[in-house]
């Protein structure tokens, strides 16, 4: 081996490790932010599928099955994306920390 990659390699293993990064408020907020971004997104997806169904008789249909169905599509919206989603939230939180740490510096 290489003297000079020998010594780079010996120095890497005596290195201390880095911490990882311990989440701040910021982050915390960053994350709920994102989600919450998904989350609409997914129900504004979803409504746009549903808004071509006509009410069922079997369910009452009228007023309150249309008042309460935008109410549906949002507890869809979540739950979609408690399970994953999109993936929207990730790439939205990462780039809220890349817009914070900008402003910082």
């Amino acid at each position: 081996m290489d003297a000079a990659l020998q010594n780079t390699v010996s120095l890497a293993q005596m290195a201390p490790q880095a911490a990882a990064p311990k989440p701040t408020a910021s982050e915390a907020k960053a994350d709920w932010a994102a989600k919450e971004y998904e989350s609409i997104f997914v129900s504004q997806f979803l409504g746009s599928m549903f808004s071509g169904i006509k009410t069922d008789e079997l369910t009452g249909g009228g007023q309150g099955e249309e008042m309460f169905r935008s109410l549906m599509i949002n507890e869809y919206g979540k739950a979609f994306e408690q399970r994953g989603g999109f993936g929207l939230a990730a790439q939205m939180k990462a780039q809220l920390l890349k817009h914070q740490e900008a402003k910082i510096q």
